[in-house]
């Protein structure tokens, strides 16, 4: 049965720092739901009812035009391996990029330079819903993917200025996404 808070306990932090991947969903009012995996450790906790991720390039910017259109989205942690659960943030959001006032407070919390970052998302969450998550498989975590960073590398800072130019301007709806060239 599924129970909602509204902020995160203890434990759901804790199980949150566990987890190697999560899922983001947001929507514009018309147009396409996107549904995205992350992973390479990007997520942070900032309260228990904040959460953030350093977003890195990736084939599309959906999150940050859904965002700027209305600010909803949920975040999703699902348990591979342990007791079975589903954990939901449902949220505003926003996008935060280097020219932003609270870039400067809390990118530090991320540790390094990831090569082709491009912002943070930030998420207020309204909601914490818990659900049973029986039916979701076993799965042993072998490592994270190299190949993101390698792209970001040879391509170098210019070229993932012209990547942005050219793919992460606007949503696949043709919504804005905020993002300049760097």
């Amino acid at each position: 049965m599924a129970k909602f808070l509204s902020e995160l306990t203890g434990a759901q932090r804790d199980f949150i720092a566990r987890q190697k991947v999560f899922f983001v969903a947001s929507a514009p009012r018309a147009g396409r739901v996107n549904l995205s995996p992350k992973g390479m450790e990007t997520l942070r906790i900032l309260s228990p009812r904040c959460v953030a991720y350093l977003d890195a390039t990736g084939s599309g910017n959906e999150t940050a035009a859904h965002l700027a259109e209305n600010g909803r989205m949920t975040v999703m942690f699902c348990a591979f391996e342990g007791a079975p659960l589903i954990l939901r943030l449902y949220g505003r959001g926003r996008a935060v990029r280097p020219r932003d006032g609270d870039w400067t407070s809390v990118r530090p919390l991320f540790g390094p330079l990831l090569p082709g970052e491009r912002q943070l998302i930030v998420a207020e969450i309204e909601s914490v819903q818990t659900s049973c998550g029986f039916a979701v498989p076993f799965f042993d975590y072998r490592g994270e993917r190299g190949q993101l960073i390698e792209w970001a590398e040879k391509k170098g800072p210019d070229g993932v200025a012209a990547y942005w130019a050219d793919k992460n301007t606007q949503s696949i709806d043709g919504l804005p996404t905020g993002l300049l060239a760097p």
